[in-house]
């Protein structure tokens, strides 16, 4: 059974998550570097207004996540027909979340008018938003069919979705934003354009092989959606995307009301450090959702005393990634912070800020490690709404007020608004892994009576 569920398969499922999380993670840092000759008003509105539309997208995201854990753990049972449905329920929530996000175009520029940005960051931020909201539904279609077909053990296809998109997104950057190619020159409309038309590429090409049946045994039987399944899904994954979007408004409230009144500078730094993190944190969230797949597998199959082994893997996988990266970001701050610094005068201040939050930035890195691996596991076995719980008590008791004190009323300006998240991360990884340590999760039944 080791072997089965050891590091070698382990590494085998993860290396196309990684590359597809990864893919991910370079669209936004490809529109922070090809944004930053904008200028920082410009980059400021463009990192920020991606933050912002992916906490648009989060809950469902989230929710859809849950896909895979009914996926991979009826494929475990020998159940066919009873997780395909599960890809059908997942499309169904991104139709309702595209239309939910069209109603609300018109409302996001009196919404950022609420927030404390500087006029032109406003204006930008309003035009890229309005834009960005077209692409919701396909990012969580995208998430629905990559995380089913991973269920099934096939992380090759959602990488190919991601690879797809970041190079749609980088080459599409590269035209409309300067105007390339006898293209106008959009600006920070035409960064929004470019990750609106790469998102649904992929999501086309996802759904195409979904519809030709590739890659997937049908099964026995007729398809037969049932409400309950679908209901079932939401039962499990609504606190998943709960757990997702109120720890991501936790972080939009620190970024866009904190953070945003240390200044335009310093908010950009901030933001583009959190692009950069990305980089490093997507492939450690991809081999936590290949060790998520192997615990729902492991579980269906009813193997659940290989999952514990399975979870030290994973930690340790990522642990060496992350200390990896983090020695980077201690060695040679100027050398990756230099890629974003906007042609202004405020270039210098720009570098002076990078270079000191970069480093700070690596103290997280080892705490993620164990977070995401455990947050993970635990969301393969449908335990999601303890998890849900403990997030809201930490952000939003903990990390805002600590963030409002340190950074603002304390004056510790940017260099205490690291350590707060640092200390948040901690925290959060210590309450999952003695949640872990419970055995709670061997309790939950999942699936019911699916099949």
């Amino acid at each position: 059974m080791s072997t089965r569920y050891g590091v070698l398969a382990l590494l085998q499922l993860a290396w196309p998550v990684v590359l597809a999380r990864s893919a991910q993670a370079v669209i936004g840092f490809s529109d922070a570097a090809m944004s930053a000759p904008l200028g920082e008003d410009a980059l400021a509105a463009v990192t920020t207004g991606s933050m912002n539309t992916l906490a648009l997208a989060i809950l469902p995201m989230g929710v859809v996540f849950i896909v895979q854990s009914f996926a991979s753990q009826l494929s475990g049972a020998g159940k066919p027909v009873a997780a395909r449905r599960y890809a059908w329920y997942g499309l169904i929530l991104a139709a309702i979340t595209g239309v939910l996000s069209l109603a609300g175009v018109p409302l996001i520029r009196d919404v950022l008018g609420l927030l404390p940005f500087s006029p032109a960051v406003h204006g930008h931020m309003s035009d890229y938003m309005e834009l960005r909201l077209l692409s919701i539904a396909g990012i969580v279609a995208t998430e629905a069919l990559g995380n089913w077909y991973g269920g099934l053990g096939n992380t090759r296809l959602h990488m190919i979705a991601a690879l797809v998109q970041m190079v749609l997104n980088v080459a599409l950057n590269w035209i409309l934003i300067f105007g390339h190619l006898g293209a106008p020159a959009l600006g920070v409309e035409g960064a929004a354009w470019a990750s609106v038309i790469a998102t649904w590429g992929g999501a086309a090409m996802l759904g195409g092989l979904f519809a030709a049946r590739f890659g997937y045994e049908r099964g026995p039987g007729p398809l037969a959606l049932r409400l309950d399944e679908f209901l079932r899904m939401l039962r499990f994954g609504v606190p998943n995307g709960l757990n997702w979007f109120l720890e991501f408004a936790a972080f939009w409230l620190f970024i866009n009301v904190v953070v945003a009144q240390l200044g335009t500078i310093v908010l950009a730094v901030l933001n583009v450090a959190i692009q950069i993190n990305s980089v490093a944190f997507m492939p450690a969230f991809g081999v936590s959702s290949a060790g998520a797949i192997l615990t729902g597998q492991a579980i269906g199959a009813g193997h659940r005393d290989e999952v514990p082994p399975l979870l030290r893997r994973t930690v340790r996988v990522n642990a060496v990634w992350m200390c990896t990266v983090g020695l980077v970001y201690v060695c040679a701050p100027g050398v990756v912070i230099a890629m974003f610094e906007p042609p202004t005068a405020a270039a210098a201040q720009f570098h002076a800020v990078g270079v000191v939050v970069l480093p700070l930035c690596a103290a997280w890195q080892l705490f993620d490690a164990v977070t995401i691996s455990v947050s993970e596991a635990l969301r393969a076995a449908g335990d999601t709404a303890w998890p849900l719980w403990a997030r809201v008590v930490i952000a939003w008791l903990l990390f805002v007020p600590a963030s409002a004190l340190f950074v603002l009323r304390l004056e510790g300006g940017y260099v205490a608004a690291i350590l707060c998240i640092v200390g948040y991360i901690g925290v959060l990884g210590g309450a999952l892994l003695w949640r872990f340590r419970s055995g709670a999760w061997r309790d939950i039944e999942l699936t019911g009576e699916s099949g």
